[in-house]
């Protein structure tokens, strides 16, 4: 393709905006670019140039079945960040008593761990960067 695609960020519905926003700024250390309490907020991932992740009011979305998703549904949505050092930032995590849903692992691809957000979406974690990293051996 002449002109490339990029990726800007993406949008989660939630079900209350105030809470997500702590929860991406206090518990995961990251940058809120926009708030706008209740309805929306925008959390910045990887400084000035990296990504967004929109946190829209789950009643101002157009999809009014959003409302009905399971927490399984939710779950099924993976929030995909990456590190240099995994394993460093769970001790980090678990000294600011964040809940850590499933702890660093290797998975044949990649070394990951998991944390639910509030509303049960997966925020994976993975060690380097994305489809260029590999398990420990």
């Amino acid at each position: 393709m002449a002109n490339e695609l990029r990726l800007e960020g993406l949008t989660l519905a939630v079900a209350d905006v105030k809470r997500s926003i702590e929860f991406y700024r206090d518990q995961l250390g990251l940058t809120v670019e926009v708030d706008k309490a209740p309805q929306f907020g925008m959390i910045r991932v990887g400084g000035k140039n990296g990504g967004t992740i929109g946190l829209l009011s789950i009643k101002l979305t157009d999809n009014p079945a959003a409302n009905r998703w399971t927490a399984h549904q939710r779950a099924a949505i993976h929030v995909e960040l990456s590190t240099d050092d995994l394993d460093g930032l769970y001790n980090e995590l678990k000294a600011r008593s964040v809940k850590i849903h499933t702890p660093p692992h290797d998975e044949p691809w990649e070394r990951c761990m998991d944390i639910l957000d509030p509303d049960g979406y997966t925020v994976e974690i993975a060690q380097g960067r994305r489809g260029r990293n590999e398990p420990r051996k």
